[in-house]
């Protein structure tokens, strides 16, 4: 299988002297004013380059792959976040590179890999919510990190864009995540609501438990 360019810590330059905020480019300092954008629009933006993060089973993106080469073409440029080995089946050695997050273990190699992500200005990241307990830190750091319009893919490989015109389907997801859509809703309302009720006869009855027996030892 092809591995296409994988780069580790060592292979990612040392930051630069920190400019003032004067000297920062107009890129840097509306970063955060291009995510509110992104989120407030359903526009989609101009693919120059594509960030996956692999945060849930492979074949999702093995699937999806194809999607993406045929809306955008063969030679866009497709990099992948992963705790995998290898690439996915359908990625472009000559066209991928690579970050596993198992190089990016100490806070300062997690920092120049967020820095060298930033500076290849992705345009779109997608990145699996499959109900999989992989990756969950990375996926949301990076989605609140980088500049990007952000795609949710799920387990069925169906595919939402994070912003305010998908607010519903948001919502209904993370509904469905928390257990309160679908045919676990009532179960989860109901042990929500009986949790106070549960927790106050549990101490009802450790508080009669010790009272009964000192109780016995001042009768004894």
């Amino acid at each position: 299988m092809s591995t296409g360019t994988v780069l580790s810590p060592s292979q990612i330059p040392p930051p630069a002297r920190r400019p003032s905020a004067r000297e920062l480019p107009s890129s840097t300092r509306i970063g955060y004013a291009v995510k509110v954008r992104f989120f407030l629009t359903r526009r989609e933006p101009e693919p120059s380059r594509i960030l996956l993060v692999e945060s849930g089973s492979r074949h999702l993106f093995e699937a999806l792959i194809p999607g993406i080469r045929q809306t955008w073409g063969h030679s866009i440029h497709v990099d992948l976040v992963t705790c995998y080995s290898g690439l996915p089946r359908g990625f472009d050695a000559s066209t991928t590179t690579a970050f596993r997050v198992t190089d990016y273990r100490d806070p300062a190699a997690r920092k120049a890999l967020f820095r060298e992500l930033a500076g290849r200005r992705y345009s779109i990241m997608g990145m699996i919510c499959s109900a999989e307990p992989i990756m969950t830190k990375w996926k949301w750091m990076l989605a609140a990190r980088l500049p990007v319009k952000v795609f949710v893919l799920n387990e069925n490989g169906d595919y939402f864009w994070l912003d305010y015109g998908h607010w519903q389907t948001i919502r209904h997801f993370a509904l469905f995540r928390a257990g309160l859509a679908g045919a676990g809703a009532v179960r989860t309302l109901g042990r929500f609501l009986l949790f106070p009720l549960t927790l106050v006869y549990l101490l009802l009855y450790a508080a009669s438990v010790h009272l009964t027996r000192a109780l016995r030892k001042g009768l004894s």
